[in-house]
């Protein structure tokens, strides 16, 4: 991380600003030789920050120089915060603020200057212990945490085929790619975190006989994090591999093997494997450089030979596989393996005794399937007294024991190779990730303008920031330290996590390398200079007298009581602060110490009281985000125009309301001043009122930047303005546009010259005379929302040819009788929603159509009495989803109706029927889904709407009575998002949980509760028997 650090320190003193460089007038020479070293002291971070662990004196000097970039970029921010310019007066009074000003410079300087003095004086001295650690530029030698490495990955293919768990089927597929298929060579790569088992798998697969019997000639290659130079490594690795091939046929390796250059011992390999048929194992291969290296040196001779690779990066699966082979993903154990394998370890086979039973599965669920994590746990508990107050024990410290458990210190240094890998540029991406509590769901939009308002990310050519911190979030998951959540139809990534062992390691390093802390009811005792901080449940866990001068980043979670004298105690002592991330918290009011955050970026006060801003907001100048989400903001004040930097606007609120058996949701959005226009570096603006006049559509057009626009309350007599104003927006990804609340206003909305054509994604509500000429020329567009539309026309003709369509939401849409998807049409369309088309009796699905299709949603669609028809040709059809319809409907999907649609659907493996209902219990809506072969309910808690105790009550594997006795209830739900049931949390069961606000029809479902924290719990319905 000083690498990080000292790096992103250097690229801002290349690129002072105009202040910063008056600021150092008389110290640039001294700040030209401290950057200088420190660009030295740079080429030897990366030796250093591997043999920290091991070695005490280089992590003292790497402590030495993070501190040093932390101390110059205080400076840095300090003194620009000091000299920011007051605002301009005139006259004798302008006069004399001048002067002061003058003299107010004056000191700064001198006390810039002495402070650089000093830092330059410890960067020399810091040069000087670099030089007596022999730190090498170029390391020649491994470090301890990489032998160590190694000898953990020779224990793992040692390991014994009983003590293996869930390898029977990935193994079978792996043996089968290897001695089946083409005969041409092809590469098999497996990849998957670290700590998956993917060499012992693979290992298993090597040993297997008919892998022996098949292939002539073998040889495993443990490749490595290399911690020598690449040229070095490749000649051992060549080597090794020699000696294994002449070794096996019982052959001496050619005369002066130990002398060759690296061209030579390819072509030593490549003559001996020539027309044989062989196996070649490359295990852990982490660069595709290494790959490149080593893969012209294997002949392909047209006889079936192949190399298998494992890697933690699908970016290197996928690379090394090229144009032949296959690709596999090793998946995390299910439930049962991990059960079945924890009670192997910990209890030797044998069963757990039922007192341990809740213990056991808390604890299992921390491990996530990850094969490392509960051998390490199994180990753990193995030791220890078969007593619930022991296991209790272990429960507890389980985040805090990893670096005193042997066991437990060992996945930490597996799971941290992952992170030492990384380019400095992540380094800092990744460890944000600690402030987020274990198992939050994180929106990755939200964590992408995080990073963009550390600094962390850097300008590339030809793409925004925005895309540049996307990519970032990429090479994250793609090296398997970041799992996918949740992904949208588009294709895009919406929410990730963190495995809750890779959290620890990420809250580990965050805290030893001072990057930021955690203040929660375990862990009060904050580091004097911390930089970041992350406040869970209560501000109470923050000490009153911590010093926050250092602080860059302040975000809370579950927070529900905040005093107005603990937000003056806190905003009194930010003065470097760039992300204020409030996000939730129970705040009415800012305080007005908050004005003096002049280097905040990022202010989050989504789903606060907040119900104005003061207009001191004009202060803020380097702006860029500011979040008012779900507040009752309604209105800025006339300052936020001098925000020149602000790039995200965000100021909406929405309710919801039921109308009948429906939700509807109520946007409404903000007020705009006369001269938005002006804020020409916007990118995202939602959601504007713009039926107050005084020219705000036209002003619109100035804002060329933009990529996101959300449009409320739009006359249609202003529709022409709108349209050519959007037409300057050239960057536009993402239009939403809603008429005036009168049902009968039309949405005009025809380009007079060339629409968007970037557009990816449209939101269109209100009524439509016909859909808009333009839209089947937009062939970015993924994703289209009509609501309300009332169209007369079939809008499938219209929409049915674009090329990258993925998602369609039609609701109040279509007033036709019809819906027909003909062949070819919506190649690429993985979701559709059907709701309220009033009048629909018929949809077709033509051979051809939709064949990607693997979401279909019918909602209180009263007059359609059958599933589509050709629904059977939806061979892709995942998720089958039919809310509040017709009793008529429902009959026909009876197994027992003959004549009936259960046959149809029988491909689709979920289906899921909502019915709106009225009981004793409650009245809302019950989801039932029919339970495929194979699965049963573990457990289900409901809750006594009488009792209102906020506790859920199991059923014992009873589900509440449904329509019909083959289908079971899974979750429930009352109009006002969870009336008539009593909604809370007992570990290990499930519980039923109401939407928020902004979910899409204020429904609720059924979660698995593994935490008593408030979020981020796991879907969870049905369980495999």
């Amino acid at each position: 991380m000083a690498e990080s650090a000292v790096s992103f320190l250097l690229d801002r003193l290349l690129v002072l600003s105009q202040e910063e460089v008056k600021l150092l007038r008389g110290v640039r020479r001294e700040v030209e030789y401290i950057r200088d070293e420190l660009q030295s002291i740079r080429g030897f971070l990366r030796d250093a920050d591997a043999r920290e662990e091991s070695e005490e004196l280089v992590k003292v000097w790497v402590m030495q120089v993070r501190d040093v970039a932390y101390e110059i970029e205080d400076v840095l921010d300090d003194f620009t915060l000091r000299l920011a310019t007051p605002h301009q007066r005139r006259g004798f009074v302008g006069s004399l603020y001048k002067t002061a000003h003058f003299v107010k410079h004056l000191k700064l300087r001198r006390g810039i200057a002495n402070k650089i003095q000093d830092i330059k004086a410890r960067v020399d001295d810091i040069s000087e212990r670099r030089k007596r650690y022999d730190l090498q530029c170029h390391r020649e030698q491994g470090s301890n945490s990489n032998s160590t490495w190694l000898d953990l990955r020779g224990n793992a293919l040692l390991i014994e085929e009983a003590e293996l768990v869930g390898i029977d089927k990935p193994r079978e597929k792996l043996i089968g790619w290897l001695v089946k298929g083409e005969l041409r060579l092809e590469v098999v790569s497996v990849y998957g975190m670290g700590g998956l088992g993917k060499t012992t798998l693979v290992k298993k697969v090597y040993d297997h006989d008919k892998v022996r019997e098949y292939f002539k000639h073998h040889a495993w290659v443990t490749v490595s994090q290399s911690t020598v130079s690449q040229s070095f490594k490749i000649k051992e690795l060549l080597k090794d591999m020699i000696k294994q091939l002449f070794g096996e046929i019982e052959q001496p390796v050619p005369q002066g093997l130990d002398t060759m250059k690296d061209e030579e011992l390819k072509k030593t390999v490549k003559e001996f494997l020539v027309q044989k048929r062989y196996v070649v194992i490359f295990d852990d291969m982490w660069s595709i450089q290494a790959w490149e290296a080593v893969k012209y040196a294997l002949p392909d001779s047209n006889l079936g030979s192949r190399i298998m690779i494992t890697t933690r990066s699908a970016d290197i699966a996928f690379s090394c596989k090229e144009t032949y082979g296959h690709v596999y993903n090793l998946e995390p154990l299910d439930a049962q393996e991990s059960w079945n394998l924890f009670c192997k370890k910990t209890f030797g086979g044998n069963d757990c005794p039922p007192q341990l039973e809740e213990l056991s599965h808390r604890m299992l669920r921390r491990c996530e399937g990850l094969p490392l994590a509960i051998v390490a746990i199994g180990g753990v508990l193995s030791t220890k007294d078969r007593t619930t107050i022991e296991w209790e024990m272990v429960h507890r410290s389980l985040g805090s024991d990893f670096e005193n458990n042997d066991k437990l210190n060992r996945v930490m240094k597996i799971l941290s190779l992952s992170y030492h890998d990384l380019p400095y540029y992540l380094k800092p991406c990744f460890l944000y990730l600690s402030f987020f509590p274990e198992d939050y769901l994180i929106k990755c939009k939200r964590l992408m303008k995080l990073w963009m308002a550390e600094g962390f990310v850097k300008e590339r050519q030809k793409m925004t920031l925005e895309e540049v911190a996307e990519s970032y979030l990429h090479e994250l998951i793609n090296r398997s330290l970041i799992q996918i959540a949740e992904r949208g139809d588009e294709g895009r990534v919406q929410r990730c996590r963190v495995h809750d062992f890779m959290h620890d390691m990420i809250l580990s390093n965050s805290r030893n390398e001072n990057f930021g802390a955690i203040a929660d009811e375990h862990n009060t005792k904050l580091h004097e200079g911390v930089r970041r901080l992350s406040i869970y449940n209560s501000v109470e866990n923050v000490p009153q007298s911590q010093n926050f001068s250092h602080l860059r980043s302040l975000s809370m979670f579950g927070v529900h009581t905040l005093s107005n004298s603990s937000m003056h105690t806190f905003f009194s002592g930010f003065r470097l602060l760039k992300v204020l991330d409030l996000k939730g918290a129970p705040l009415e009011m800012l305080p007005n110490e908050f004005v003096n955050l002049f280097h905040l970026r990022y202010l989050s006060l989504r789903r606060t009281r907040i119900k104005r801003l003061p207009n001191s907001i004009g202060k803020l100048q380097n702006l860029v985000t500011l979040d008012l989400k779900f507040t009752p903001v309604s209105e800025l004040p006339s300052e936020i125009l001098k925000l020149q930097r602000l790039q995200y606007l965000a100021v909406y609120n929405c309710s919801s309301q039921l109308v009948k058996s429906s939700f509807y949701l109520n946007f409404e959005g903000f007020k705009v001043q006369v001269g938005i226009g002006g804020l020409v570096n916007l990118q995202k603006l939602c959601h504007v009122e713009v039926n107050q006049g005084n020219n705000i559509i036209k002003e619109l057009g100035r804002l060329t930047q933009l990529r996101r626009l959300g449009i409320l309350k739009l006359r249609r007599e202003d529709g022409m303005d709108l349209c050519s104003s959007i037409e300057k927006m050239s960057n536009l990804r993402s239009l939403s546009v809603a008429s005036t609340n009168n049902e009968e206003e039309v949405l005009d909305l025809q380009f007079p010259s060339s629409p968007p054509m970037r557009l990816q994604r449209l939101y269109m509500w209100g009524r439509l005379e016909k859909l808009p000429c333009w839209i089947p020329s937009l062939d970015n567009l993924a994703k289209i929302v009509l609501t309300s539309s009332r169209l007369i026309d079939d809008p499938l003709e219209s929409l049915q040819d674009l090329p990258n369509l993925a998602e369609i939401r039609l609701s109040l849409a279509y007033d036709g009788e019809a819906l027909y998807f003909k062949s070819g049409g919506f190649k690429s369309l993985k979701f559709l929603l059907l709701q309220r088309l009033d009048r629909l009796r018929l949809v077709r699905v033509e051979d051809g159509a939709m064949p990607h299709l693997q979401t279909l949603e019918i909602w209180e669609c009263d007059k359609l009495e059958k599933v589509p028809l050709g629904i059977e040709r939806l061979t892709n059809l995942k998720i089958l989803r039919f809310i509040v319809m017709s009793c008529e409907f429902r009959e026909t999907l009876l197994p027992d109706n003959e004549g009936g649609d259960y046959l149809k659907v029988a491909h689709v493996p979920n289906i899921s029927i909502w019915i709106y209902c009225l009981t004793k219990i409650f009245s809302g809506f019950l989801l039932a889904m029919q339970a495929p072969e194979g699965v049963r309910f573990e457990r289900c808690a409901f809750g006594d709407a009488s009792k209102r105790n906020r506790e859920s009550v199991p059923f014992k594997g009873e589900a509440l009575p449904c329509w019909n006795p083959g289908w079971f209830v899974v979750a429930a739900g009352g109009p006002d998002g969870g009336s008539g049931l009593a909604t809370g949390c007992c570990e290990g069961l499930l519980e039923v949980e109401g939407c928020s606000t902004d979910a899409v029809g204020g429904l609720v479902e059924l979660r698995e509760c593994s935490r008593k924290s408030g979020e981020g719990y796991g879907p969870l319905a049905l369980e495999r028997a």
